[in-house]
């Protein structure tokens, strides 16, 4: 009996993988890619706008 409870956890392990993995590749592409797309950019687009702002140090007259 030892052996089933030594081998149950990988094999659910293993059965939340696989549907991971079907999920993952189910849903790339198809109808919803542009607007995914879109929202990476923007986010991506804001971190390098954050970035830029932070990097050059405001002027002061001295």
């Amino acid at each position: 009996m030892d052996y089933v409870s030594a081998l149950l956890p990988p094999a659910v392990m293993a059965v939340f993988f696989i549907g991971v993995i079907r999920v993952i590749v189910k849903t790339q592409g198809g109808a919803n890619k542009a607007k995914e797309d879109a929202a990476v950019d923007a986010v991506l687009a804001r971190v390098e706008g954050a970035r830029q702002a932070t990097a050059t140090p405001p002027k002061t007259d001295a």
